[in-house]
């Protein structure tokens, strides 16, 4: 099982009115999992620790 990086209830807060499948939470945290990633690398190239949002 994946770790989750999403918070569910504040997604479906965000959500309300409409119903979320599980696999729409799966995918969004694979989304999330795989910006951090990637912003990670990019910092990383610019020989920062820290994430930026242009890291994004």
């Amino acid at each position: 099982m994946e770790k989750y990086y999403i918070v569910k209830s504040h997604v479906r807060e965000l959500a309300k009115g409409y119903a979320i499948g599980k696999d729409f939470e799966e995918a969004l945290n694979l989304l999330v999992k795989e910006a951090v990633l990637k912003a990670c690398l990019r910092a990383k190239a610019n020989r920062r620790k820290t994430l930026m949002p242009k890291d994004l």
